[in-house]
């Protein structure tokens, strides 16, 4: 049964229930990026200025083995969500997981801390693939998926605008803790938000029953995957020897401390190891039909392309946030500086007005529904809108004008909020609906981004440890990967939805964000070399590397379309 059967109300011509999943969502994104912002910055940060004074290669790959595991973990959660809690059970608990982990980071205990990075590591496993398979299942029409994970993906980053923008304020201009709290606050009120709106979702999100357009010639019985021991066992030994393999035959291993032994030794077997099993297995299931299998193929062709955008992407945490931090000038004086307040003062409002104009729909719909939920939603905002404007004031009553360095992570934002909607429309003219085009053009974004940033950094001298490069090389490097991001994450999370069959949607969402654990874990990993990189070449050689890998990519990606289209039997 979908929302259209349901019948609960549309909000902009969507299923109401996609705005619950969008503020819910944000909600998530809020506390995940507003943390993400200030952990390198937190960990480099001098013991004088409340830090752990690391060193930046260590907080790199401290960065690498974090966001990398946020990403494996949605493996598991997909398949506990498909066979055991259901989605919406897994969202509800793992948020709740979430907000447990912000706390301990709060507290800036150094075992707290990484308790807390486990808790956020093992909550995101469990949230992350399951609000995305929720979304799928709104929409009897596979054709409106497009458009709808384009808004859903709006609500992902307006989350991200608000966290960065707000806890990294916050964290460097306050307090560190003050940072950590406020992104707890959040998660727990996204979580409480969406558990007392389930009425309005009726049996979606429950477990599977039938499948949907993924099934078209003979739709199959549901596959008990979870009592299929043998095939299950066989795959997992087919890891653990590829995981032991590479183990030893690793040459790049360390053993000088507990991260570099993970991060060199541990994370490439576990890789590869849980590559080979997982695919193994679910390309194995014997009930899976032609049709099925050449779709889920395309899944996993589709997802390694993706680690190649996400590894140069996700620098925005890391040696992008180092970057802002040592070798961009961010002093403003004289009009400069008040140019900037009155941007910055139009950045903040105009998203805020727009996501309340959202929220002021949803509430008109569905208040008689969801009344307490929509009150939990609106109080939350008010308390939003009460930081910001303090925020604003204090900025525009100081004398000295410093761009956090942290600042600059909204811009991905704040371009998400702008383009997609634009995006959107786009899509629905047809002029381009091929899959693997769409990924293609988000890889030629990508890498001309990295080429601007190469560019600006060309005067910085070899070896340099900082520097004061423009910001507008930053901004317009943001820009051309946001752009990028719009033409190929929410395409994907159409696509797997249309594809994978319902039974095996979790996992298969759980399969996408695989992309994600590789490529933070080695973009952090490639991102801690920069030191080494700048000395011996240049920086600007550096942001070469992210510029050539991807076009060469979306290049091949162009080459084999017409297999893919084949493969993906009438879905283009």
């Amino acid at each position: 049964m979908s929302l259209d059967t349901i019948h609960q109300g549309k909000v902009l011509n969507h299923p109401s229930g996609l705005f619950v999943l969008f503020f819910t969502e944000m909600w998530e994104r809020f506390s995940y990026y507003g943390m993400r912002a200030l952990l390198v910055l937190f960990l480099t940060a001098s013991l004088m200025d409340g830090g752990y004074g690391w060193e930046r290669e260590n907080a790199l790959q401290l960065y690498a083995l974090y966001t990398g595991l946020v990403y494996f973990t949605p493996l598991f959660g997909g398949m506990i969500a498909d066979k055991i809690l259901g989605y919406r059970k897994a969202v509800i608990i793992g948020a709740f997981v979430m907000a447990f982990g912000h706390l301990c980071m709060a507290l800036e205990i150094p075992i707290f801390f990484y308790i807390g990075l486990a808790a956020l590591i093992l909550g995101n496993g469990l949230f992350k693939p399951n609000i995305s398979s929720i979304v799928g299942q709104l929409y009897d029409d596979p054709e409106k998926k497009d458009g709808a994970y384009t808004i859903f993906y709006m609500g992902i980053n307006a989350g991200a605008f608000l966290g960065i923008l707000l806890c990294g304020y916050i964290g460097e201009k306050i307090g560190w803790s003050y940072g950590f709290g406020l992104a707890m606050i959040f998660m727990i009120a996204g979580a409480v938000q969406f558990w007392l709106s389930g009425k309005i979702f009726g049996d979606i999100g429950l477990a599977p029953k039938k499948d949907t357009v993924a099934d078209l010639e003979k739709p199959v019985e549901q596959t008990n995957l979870a009592n299929n021991n043998g095939r299950l066992g066989t795959w997992a030994v087919a890891g653990i020897v590829v995981a032991a393999l590479i183990y030893f035959l690793n040459p790049l291993k360390e053993f000088d401390s507990f991260l570099a032994t993970v991060n060199t030794a541990i994370m490439p077997s576990l890789i590869l190891g849980a590559f080979v099993s997982i695919i193994g297995f679910i390309i194995s299931d014997p009930s899976l039909t032609k049709v099925e299998k050449d779709r889920v193929w395309v899944i996993v062709i589709l997802t390694f392309f993706t680690i190649f955008f996400w590894w140069a992407f996700e620098q925005a945490g890391g040696s992008m946030t180092i970057f802002a931090a040592d070798y961009t000038d961010r002093n403003l004086i004289g009009a400069q500086a008040t140019t900037f307040k009155i941007f910055n003062t139009l950045l903040t409002i105009v998203p805020m007005v727009v996501i309340t104009w959202v929220l002021a729909k949803l509430v008109r719909v569905t208040f008689s529904a969801i009344s307490t939920a929509n009150i939990i939603l609106s109080a939350s905002f008010v308390f939003i809108w009460g930081i910001v404007i303090w925020m604003l004031v204090r900025e525009f009553n100081a004398e000295a004008t410093e761009v956090q360095a942290s600042w600059f992570g909204i811009l991905n934002s704040f371009f998400i909020i702008a383009f997609a909607p634009l995006f959107s429309k786009f899509w629905d003219t047809k002029i381009i609906t091929s899959g693997p085009v769409k990924f293609a053009m988000g890889l030629g974004l990508l890498a001309i981004g990295f080429g601007i940033l190469a560019w600006g950094s060309n005067g910085i001298p070899q070896g340099a440890q900082t520097a004061s490069v423009s910001m507008i090389f930053l901004i317009l490097a943001y820009l051309f990967h946001t752009l990028g991001e719009l033409c190929l994450s929410p395409v994907g999370l159409s696509y797997i939805s249309k594809l994978a069959p319902l039974r095996l949607i979790g996992i298969m969402f759980g399969v996408f964000f695989l992309s994600n654990f590789m490529a933070n874990w080695a973009g952090g990993m490639t991102g801690s070399y920069i030191d080494q990189i700048v000395e011996e070449n240049s920086m600007s050689v550096f942001f070469l590397i992210f510029t050539i890998v991807p076009a060469a990519a979306a290049v091949i990606l162009l080459v084999i379309k017409p297999i893919l289209k084949r493969m993906m039997h009438g879905i283009d």
